[in-house]
């Protein structure tokens, strides 16, 4: 158990998701890696172990990247099988990974600062300007329009709604990325998450204006 592990799974996480076009690539999942070690240090965390690996582990099983729920899982148990952890520590990691998604804001919550730790981090990616270039990846991706104002804003979803509405990328920053930071769950989280805020608030009043032609 070690750096060596950890070096060994990056490589196979790169080569796995270096292609992924959705937003969830290789880097992604790099950059919630390195803030969740940040948010660590300033919280007075230092054993970073199981955060960092749950940082890079978090979405091998999501069902945005994989056709069935049991697919990811499988696919995880392929990476976690190569690390050297012990019973207790596959289960805190496990535990992590399957608590940390938004869900349409149909969230769990949560109890431990590592899930939190690692909550923060992904979502200090879903906003401010790597935010913004996600959210139209992803919704290309998925084949959504950039905006439709006919589009009846969502509050209240089931995760199914979530999943498979019909929405915008515009949308997307209503229904959840200017939530997030008010969901942030620890003190460095809810800091770094104020300028990535504001500058997605500066977007949209900016993508407001040339929408509406006013100059």
């Amino acid at each position: 158990m070690g750096r060596d592990e950890i070096d060994k799974l990056i490589q196979a996480l790169k080569h796995e998701y270096k292609d992924e076009s959705s937003g969830h690539d290789w880097h992604h999942l790099e950059r919630v890696r390195k803030n969740a070690l940040l948010i660590a240090e300033r919280e007075n965390i230092t054993d970073t172990y199981i955060i960092e690996l749950a940082a890079l582990l978090h979405d091998v099983p999501d069902d945005k990247l994989n056709a069935t729920e049991e697919e990811g899982k499988r696919k995880l148990d392929g990476y976690v099988s190569m690390l050297s952890l012990k019973e207790e520590e596959k289960e805190e990691l496990y535990d992590i990974i399957f608590s940390i998604s938004y869900k349409g804001g149909n969230e769990k919550p949560l109890t431990s600062i590592k899930s939190m730790i690692v909550r923060d981090a992904d979502r200090l990616d879903a906003i401010g300007a790597i935010g913004i270039a996600r959210t139209f990846a992803y919704g290309g991706k998925k084949g959504q329009v950039l905006y439709d104002p006919d589009i009846e804003e969502r509050s209240v979803m089931t995760l199914q709604e979530y999943r498979t509405g019909k929405s915008s990328g515009i949308h997307h920053f209503h229904e959840k990325l200017l939530k997030l930071k008010n969901l942030m769950c620890t003190v460095t989280g809810k800091v770094l998450a104020e300028d990535r805020h504001d500058f997605m608030l500066h977007f949209l009043k900016q993508f407001n204006k040339e929408w509406n032609g006013r100059e």
